[in-house]
């Protein structure tokens, strides 16, 4: 059969993998559209990535089967899309699935447009060869759609414009009704509790998710008000999660989510995104409970599989993992008896089998996922050994085995570069190094934030995703939210002037094309985008933070730290845009609600003034207790290109002075480290 595939010059390796298929595919893109406009057929659109499951085997039992391909080819034109270089689209069509079929999406997500305008009149998820499980054979499926497209012209257009409009509703903020004030707050900590597992941590049953935006959020307002059970809702949860199979206990990260209500299995692909928040979150909690072991070491081995596995020699982290090597979900993480005995000594194997769970039945497929079953002081009341001499024994079985495990078939990994998901892990990684004391994490961050300097940030605009340095795409809200974000994190662990003004620049393109001009609050994409059937506006938290929200809690401690006001300005008026969704649904809406905090009670900023030797003691004296709402930055006196608001906080030659601010208003500067 004589294909015509499109993807071979993609820098997506999941486009890339589908360049082989017997189907002519396409990317998105002027040519795939006008072509559908031009021979009246409809567009198949296939959105998916690279470490998902079942994107893979659909593409086996479907996208590589002459027969299927053959109906694919006569009937559509078909297009394929990378969710994560082009977030946009599946924004769009994931809600358009959730209002044509009343229930979530998914991935790989199924969806057919009308050429004309690209609407959606028909939206799935997974479908199978041959009919099974109440679902059609995907090939009658097709047939069956393409006939009613041909047949039922007026219908289909009726459809699409009721569903445009409802489109519009979704991210429609609700109707705003009086001053901001803090009961959504209040609101968000009663329904969170509602649904909390008191038993295993987390909220709701399987499958379960880390949120850690969620988490972050009981644990801060826990901290501010005193709310104890808030509190503990974050750090029993975190503490369940880092003991659970979700953590891998051997090489370090997090899976994407547990498949049942204890942590124990996970779905095995790790992604990039996850371990960020994660990391910025395991930081936070160390600080805030009273540096907690537990907490320590899950931040270490993030940062290490980080390191590892995860930055490309030119700098950026790679996307993710997949869950699959050698066609078996999982297959590389997973353990038999003999492997382990074989490995390890006598004393090794006696404290790991308890601690992980290889003394119990097996739990994944007739073989051993690792899970903490036992802690330490029960490890040692059985055998007799003493905590420290049980904690090295563990670190040794677990070097052993890491080193036997990656000689494996290793799970594929997607290396591309996402200016999003970096921004989230440098975050993370300044976070932690500024936290916990690690330059090399900080180094780090700093070595992918020049990447992304680079290679995404051409002629005053970001791009999305590079491979190899080969950047491409605008960016979205997202891109610039996240990023200027983790530019006022990075510039706390490590003072650079040029980073300001990066910062500064990001900002000021986020104003000027995402900002909804006439309701407030940014839309996802660009004034200068691609028009699409839709242009999102999206308030709410899922698997990353809302663009919105991070651009608001931004904006503010950029104002602060600048003493710009604009900032504060775009920020409020996208607080006053988002009240009415706020209202109505504030457990949904976590990201908005820490906005909501900081427009209320403003957080403190300590600026720290001196020669660049002198002020690492009145750094640690500054961030020795966890404060949520505390910013320092320690600017060396030698610092240039500083705005005013910053020149004329300043120390005298051989003189350390802070500056304590809270809003727009600032005391007189602390002289002596005891008053700090």
């Amino acid at each position: 059969m004589m294909t015509h595939n499109y993807l071979y010059d993609a820098t997506s390796p999941y486009l890339q993998r589908h360049a082989t298929n017997p189907v002519d595919w396409w990317p998105w893109c002027d040519e795939a559209l006008e072509l559908a406009r031009r021979e009246d057929r409809p567009i198949l659109l296939s959105i998916g990535y690279s470490a998902c499951h079942w994107c893979h085997v659909m593409a086996h039992e479907s996208f590589e089967d002459l027969g299927t391909a053959a109906v694919m080819n006569e009937l559509y034109v078909n297009i394929k899309v990378d969710r994560e270089e082009r977030p946009d689209l599946d924004k769009i069509y994931q809600s358009a699935h959730q209002l044509l079929t009343q229930r979530p999406g998914g991935w790989p997500l199924t969806v057919c447009l009308s050429p004309d305008d690209q609407s959606p009149f028909f939206a799935g998820t997974y479908f199978p060869p041959q009919a099974r499980h109440g679902l059609p054979a995907f090939s009658d499926l097709l047939r069956q759609i393409a006939h009613v497209y041909h047949e039922q012209g007026d219908a289909i257009r009726q459809q699409n414009s009721n569903l445009r409009n409802a489109l519009r509703q979704l991210d429609a903020g609700g109707e705003a009704s009086g001053e901001l004030e803090a009961a959504p707050i209040q609101t968000a900590l009663r329904q969170l509790a509602a649904h909390y597992d008191a038993r295993d941590g987390g909220f709701g049953g399987a499958p379960k998710f880390p949120h850690p935006g969620t988490l972050r959020f009981l644990l801060r307002e826990g901290t501010r008000s005193g709310n104890a059970t808030a509190r503990q809702m974050a750090l029993y949860t975190l503490e369940r999660i880092a003991e659970g199979g979700i953590n891998d206990h051997l090489g370090g990260g997090f899976y994407r989510y547990s498949v049942d209500e204890y942590w124990m299995i996970p779905h095995f692909e790790k992604m990039l995104y996850d371990n960020g928040q994660l990391l910025a979150l395991y930081a936070e909690a160390w600080a805030a409970a009273d540096r907690r072991a537990l907490f320590g070491q899950a931040c270490e081995q993030i940062a290490g599989w980080l390191l590892r596995e995860m930055q490309s020699p030119l700098g950026g982290y790679y996307a993710s993992l997949d869950a699959d090597s050698q066609g078996r979900e999982g297959l590389f993480y997973l353990w038999t008896l003999a492997e382990v005995k074989t490995a390890l000594t006598a004393e090794e194997h006696q404290v790991f089998t308890q601690r992980f769970g290889l003394d119990r039945s097996a739990n994944f497929e007739g073989r051993w996922h690792l899970h903490g079953c036992s802690d330490i002081a029960t490890i040692a009341e059985r055998t007799g050994l003493a905590p420290d001499q049980i904690e090295q024994l563990l670190a040794s079985a677990r070097h052993k085995l890491r080193e036997l495990r990656d000689r494996r078939v290793r799970p594929g990994r997607d290396e591309k570069v996402l200016t999003s998901w970096n921004a989230l892990v440098i975050k993370g990684m300044a976070t932690a190094g500024r936290r916990l004391g690690q330059p090399g994490w900080i180094d780090s961050a700093e070595q992918a934030l020049r990447y992304l300097y680079d290679h995404h940030w051409r002629d005053g605009r970001l791009l999305v995703s590079s491979r190899d340095g080969r950047a491409q795409l605008n960016a979205y809200l997202d891109d610039y939210a996240y990023l200027l974000d983790a530019i006022l994190e990075l510039l706390q662990a490590r003072w650079d002037s040029r980073w300001l003004g990066f910062a500064i620049q990001l900002a000021t393109y986020l104003l000027e094309h995402f900002e909804d001009r006439d309701g407030g609050g940014f839309f996802f994409t660009s004034d200068d985008h691609e028009a699409l059937v839709h242009r999102p506006l999206s308030l709410s938290d899922d698997a990353t933070p809302s663009g919105n929200a991070v651009a608001i809690e931004a904006l503010f401690k950029l104002s602060a730290l600048s003493g710009e006001p604009t900032w504060q300005a775009a920020a409020e008026r996208a607080l006053h845009s988002c009240w009415g969704a706020l209202q109505t649904t504030p457990d949904a809406h976590v990201g908005l609600l820490e906005g909501l905090r900081q427009y209320l009670d403003p957080p403190e900023q300590l600026l720290l003034r001196g020669n660049a030797v002198d002020l690492a003691p009145w750094q640690a004296a500054a961030e020795a207790d966890y404060v949520p709402d505390r910013a320092v930055f320690a600017i060396p006196a030698q610092a240039t290109d500083l705005p005013p608001a910053l020149t004329t906080k300043r120390a005298e030659p051989g003189r350390t002075l802070a500056y304590r601010c809270r809003g727009t208003r600032c005391e007189a500067p602390f002289e002596d480290l005891k008053q700090l």
